[in-house]
């Protein structure tokens, strides 16, 4: 089972699905999780040169790397250099590097980013190139020929068949009010390396957000006190989505941007989840007028 994590920035992974990650990792031994970051992080501080962050920045995503025993990748244009931050256009280069990622890894579930549909929603900019991006790769993941021009093939006579995975949508703090969900996995289990996995992100956690005021982010002293801020900002999640605030839960929306799964498939990959028939029924009937069975 393989699943694909493609946000903008360095840290976004750890905020909505580090501990679906680890609970896959911990029940499936044939499970490979990697994370796709599309931007180098240099414009996202207010002290450090932009070459700076960018650096400090990948090493803290790597460190993370290695504590959650994921796979990690930057995405690279066609002629080999990072995206810059702030992609706030949609480029041909991004839609044609995301497919040569995601046809390279395969994965069988992609997490992105949501679309905002409610114009009072609040957005990130970068939040919502990306996930038009992968809106709009999606059904030219199995198109062999479709970005020849960046990334020519050897023998175009030769193509290589490449599943279209199920994708899902994460939360989105950004989006605060027009969030949905699906699915919610308890990731309670996996609180304290989620708690340590985002500690690894300093320049992000105690430098950048105490900065930018609207994440009523202060800077914490220790990684006891940062699972304290974190807790307190799980429970906000949970209120905003119905579930129980006693718990960590990470939440997901299925999309038809890719294969239309059945509910039983998901009930039987994602792990942990809120048991909630109600909401299982919605998703059922919703799955299936997509799929027309």
């Amino acid at each position: 089972m393989r699943v694909l994590h493609i946000h903008a920035h360095f840290d976004d992974f750890e905020f909505v699905a580090a501990g679906t990650f680890e609970l896959w990792r911990q029940t499936r031994p044939e499970f490979r999780g990697r994370v796709l970051v599309c931007t180098d992080g240099r414009s996202g501080h207010q002290f450090r040169t932009r070459e700076e962050t960018a650096r400090v920045r990948l090493a803290e995503q790597e460190a993370s790397a290695a504590l959650g025993g994921y796979e990690f990748e930057l995405l690279k244009k066609p002629d080999g250099r990072p995206f810059e931050e702030a992609c706030r256009t949609l480029t041909t280069d991004l839609l044609a590097s995301l497919w040569k990622s995601i046809r390279e890894f395969e994965p069988d579930y992609i997490l992105c980013p949501p679309l905002p549909t409610d114009p009072q929603a609040g957005i990130h900019p970068d939040h919502v190139t990306v996930a038009e991006a992968v809106r709009r790769v999606a059904y030219m993941i199995n198109v062999p020929h479709a970005f020849l021009g960046e990334f020519p093939a050897a023998d175009e006579t030769v193509s290589r068949w490449v599943k279209t995975p199920v994708i899902l949508n994460t939360y989105d703090g950004y989006m605060a009010g027009a969030n949905a969900v699906d699915l919610a996995v308890e990731v309670e289990p996996a609180f304290d390396l989620v708690a340590r996995e985002s500690w690894c992100h300093q320049s992000q956690i105690n430098e950048w957000l105490p900065w930018v005021a609207r994440h009523h982010i202060e800077p914490t002293a220790d990684l006891d006190a940062w699972k304290a801020r974190l807790r307190s900002r799980f429970q906000r999640q949970a209120r905003e989505m119905g579930l129980p605030a006693d718990r960590a839960w990470e939440v997901f929306t299925v999309t038809a941007w890719g294969t239309v799964p059945g509910l039983e498939q998901l009930l039987r990959d994602f792990p942990a989840l809120h048991q909630d028939p109600e909401r299982h029924e919605r998703l059922r009937t919703k799955l299936r007028r997509w799929s027309g069975h």
